[in-house]
């Protein structure tokens, strides 16, 4: 039995002195692998060569899972008015530059519809502000809320640096707002790292940044981690990603479901359990 892991339910101890919490003694765990505790950073450097073959251990089972939980919702999340999950079609969609705010098609569209009748000025449906009319107010409004730290204004930005060719500027904006946990960010990134664009070539950082995706809902992140694995061989792994995209309604993913299906990667119960996952996050999304 590891000894860090012996008597769990006992009195928790520091895994280097032994002192146990209680008065001004408070322990604080390992940020790696949650297990072992220390009563300061002294005792947890001093017993870092002992702990550290099972911190890594454990931190990679902890990835492990974390990478391949079922995420609630896809990176979009849910329309702020309707209440109903946002479409992986982008179409379908509508961002409200005043408020960087990501509302349904059918919500813009209803209150579009009601300004026009009743003859009223165009406001966004979510905070109420009057749409900008010029660029340079639309412009104005994405810095300010950038200067904010908003991410999804900050990845507008990189995004607008990747168009005009700037790549050096939207590795630098899509990196915050990565830093910020804005998923599409962190896809944006991997693309760049497997492209070669405005960074060096990176499959290590490629495959970072699509993980963080992933995790955050990102299904077109979580289908290349799908690519990727397969390319390696690791069918099993592969089919999980798979099977995730597919529940956010990525119809690439159900595709590939399907070869495997062909070809005996997949059960018939798992492949119907995907396709009928894959239809109800479809029909979430009817607005």
């Amino acid at each position: 039995m590891n000894s860090e892991t012996e008597g769990v339910d006992e009195e928790p101890r520091c895994a280097s002195c032994g002192i146990t919490q209680g008065g001004d003694i408070k322990l604080m765990k390992c940020t790696a692998c949650k297990l072992a505790q220390y009563c300061s950073v002294a005792c947890q450097k001093e017993h870092r060569p002992k702990h550290k073959r099972e911190c890594k251990r454990r931190a990679a089972e902890l990835r492990e899972e974390l990478l391949f939980k079922q995420p609630e919702s896809s990176h979009n999340g849910d329309c702020p008015i309707c209440l109903l999950p946002l479409s992986n079609n982008h179409d379908k969609n509508t961002t409200m530059v005043c408020c960087v705010q990501v509302v349904c098609r059918g919500c813009a569209l209803a209150n579009d519809q009601r300004e026009i009748r009743e003859s009223l000025e165009r406001k966004c449906p979510f905070c109420r502000h009057p749409i900008p009319k010029s660029q340079a107010d639309l412009d104005m409004s994405i810095k300010k809320r950038a200067e904010m730290n908003c991410p999804a204004a900050l990845r507008m930005i990189g995004t607008e640096c990747y168009t005009k060719g700037d790549f050096g500027g939207a590795f630098k904006y899509y990196t915050k707002a990565a830093g910020l946990k804005d998923a599409q960010a962190h896809y944006e990134l991997s693309n760049m790292y497997y492209a070669g664009i405005g960074v060096e070539k990176n499959k290590k950082m490629e495959n970072h940044h699509l993980e963080e995706a992933a995790i955050a809902g990102q299904w077109e992140a979580r289908y290349n981690l799908g690519i990727n694995e397969g390319d390696k061989g690791n069918i099993e792994r592969a089919v999980k990603h798979y099977i995730i995209a597919a529940s956010h309604g990525d119809d690439d993913a159900v595709d590939a479901l399907r070869k495997g299906y062909r070809v005996g990667q997949i059960s018939k119960e798992d492949f119907a359990a995907a396709l009928r996952a894959h239809q109800a996050a479809i029909d979430a999304t009817k607005s």
